[in-house]
Order: structure tokens, then sequence, then C-alpha cells
């Protein structure tokens, strides 16, 4: 077998192993959220969110969850993605504004690691692609085109 055969086999199972474990790692918090657990209800509380959020904010990690590893549907994946890195973000900010220790912040930033990998990883297949780019042309070119 090739080395590029290889490479890109290995790079697809990095893809998703990394992929399976961001899921994970929303799908298990949110339903947890979304049962209202009380673990995770006492957390939120003490971080100042009221107990409606926790059933909003659960269905939306679920759905991202869901929406980055199922076939199909680039753009949703996209959103999906970048909401997974605002929630993630929200989680730091929030456990600093709380007056939580630093050490508190390094599991949001491993997350936002294994998010990042799983979005740089994805197979051309699994991502939005610039309809100029399919066509042969570089966005520059299309933009100077459009100028004259």
């Amino acid at each position: 077998m090739p080395d590029s055969q290889q490479s890109s086999g290995g790079r697809a199972v990095a893809y998703w192993v990394v992929t399976v474990i961001a899921a994970l790692l929303f799908a298990v918090p949110g339903t947890l959220l979304i049962l209202h657990v009380p673990h995770m209800a006492d957390e939120m509380a003490r971080l100042g969110y009221p107990s409606y959020f926790l059933g909003l904010l659960g269905t939306f990690k679920v759905l991202a969850a869901i929406a980055i590893v199922a076939p199909g549907f680039p753009r949703l994946k996209e959103w999906a993605y970048a909401g997974m890195m605002f929630d993630i973000i929200g989680a730091i900010v929030s456990h600093a504004a709380a007056g939580d220790a630093a050490t508190t912040m390094v599991i949001p930033v491993v997350i936002a690691c294994v998010l990042v990998a799983s979005w740089t990883l994805r197979p051309q297949s699994r991502t939005l692609v610039s309809t100029d780019l399919v066509r042969g042309a570089s966005p520059n070119t299309r933009a100077m085109e459009r100028a004259r």
C-alpha cells in the first residue's frame, strides 16, 4: 500500500477517534443536563445559570454531538463545531467569573483541543467547500473578476 493511502487511512482513523470522543464529551453532559441530574444542576446554579437553561444547553449539546458524527450536512457540521466552541469558551469564562481556580479550566481547554483536532482532521467529504474553489478559481481571482 502506498504511503499516501496509509497516511490518509491513519488520518481517517485519527479523525474518527477524536470525533467520537468529542461527540461523547458533549452528548453525555448534554444528556445529564436535560435530565437535571443534581450534580450538574447544582454546578450550573453555582455558576449563576437558571434551571431552565439546563434543558436548552443540554439539547444543543446533544444535537451538536449528533451533527458532527452524522453523514452529510457539511454546513450543519460547521455550525455544530462553532456552537461547541462557544459552549467551551462560555464554560471557561463562567468558571473564571465565578472565581474558580485556573485548574478548573484545564478540562474545557482539553475538550477544546479535542474539538479542534476533530475539525482539523475532517475528510474533504465532511467539509463545507466554497463553490469558487470547486470551480477551480481561488476566491481572490473571483473577487478580481467581479471588480472589473
